[in-house]
């Protein structure tokens, strides 16, 4: 079972782990700052997956929203949409743009916070195998931080499984309200594993691989591949479970999201076999 802690024990253990790390001698004067900036890095990291995961959950639900609400001979799908939400859908043949406005005040959507613009287009054609969903970000907000990006989303109707997928080609910039700024690039293949056709997303469970790359302003760099699939249940802020592997030049190790548990808690175990508890948050 995870040990909790706060966010004061991780630094004291970092600092513990940076000495043992970095292999110093009483006479030697590195600082373990550098080892103690790596994990938390990493902690960002994490929190850039839950923005990308939970962009894909909501431009995923809405278009297959705003599908089934045309199937029905209706226009704009303001199902399961708050109040503070203003949809603006432009038809033309076989093409659809849906703007989706949060306000300036923003809306709660699961327990996040969105403020701007999302602006989701796609080609359509209810009977494709394949339809890919582009989407843009404008002045959008993900609680107190700010995101920047547009990518693409390929769905595929059913995979080797027999069940939905998606592929998102992911390039975002996250800036948190204290400055600090990371850049997420690469390839997020998530299967829709349970709930499909219940007609409620609620209970919707996806099994996500893939690999990207998260870049730091100061330049630091950390590729992450994920080893075992991680389970997003969309109920839940956080992943519930899987492993992804996180590499750079010095620095490894697993972060691991447990074993199923609804929480905000995962552990790091460095390449050397030190584990630490870290809180998400």
């Amino acid at each position: 079972m995870m040990k909790t802690c706060n966010l004061t024990k991780v630094v004291l253990a970092l600092v513990v782990l940076g000495l043992t790390f970095t292999g110093c001698t009483e006479n030697d004067t590195t600082d373990p700052v550098p080892q103690e900036q790596d994990v938390s890095e990493v902690m960002q990291a994490a929190e850039m997956d839950e923005v990308s995961a939970s962009l894909e959950d909501f431009i995923i639900e809405t278009y297959e929203n705003q599908e089934a609400s045309e199937a029905r001979g209706m226009s704009v799908s303001t199902a399961k949409m708050p109040d503070c939400v203003t949809l603006t859908l432009v038809a033309q043949q076989n093409f659809r743009e849906l703007t989706v406005d949060f306000g300036i005040d923003g809306c709660m959507i699961r327990g996040h916070r969105y403020r701007g613009e999302i602006v989701i287009n796609w080609e359509r054609d209810p009977q494709a195998q394949q339809v890919t969903l582009g989407y843009v970000l404008n002045d959008f907000y993900f609680d107190a931080k700010q995101v920047i990006g547009s990518n693409s989303i390929l769905r595929e109707l059913s995979n080797i499984n027999g069940n939905p997928q998606f592929t998102h080609t992911v390039d975002i910039t996250v800036i948190w309200p204290n400055g600090v700024e990371a850049s997420r690039e690469g390839q997020i293949i998530r299967e829709w594993i349970e709930g499909f056709g219940s007609g409620e997303f609620t209970d919707n469970v996806f099994e996500v691989t893939g690999y990207w790359n998260a870049t730091f302003r100061n330049g630091n760099s950390h590729a992450y591949e994920v080893i075992l699939p991680l389970r997003r249940e969309v109920t839940c802020y956080h992943f519930v479970g899987g492993s992804v592997d996180v590499e750079r030049t010095y620095f490894g190790g697993l972060l691991d999201f447990g074993d199923g548990a609804c929480d905000n808690l995962a552990t790091f175990t460095f390449n050397d076999g030190n584990t630490i508890d870290i809180i998400l948050r």
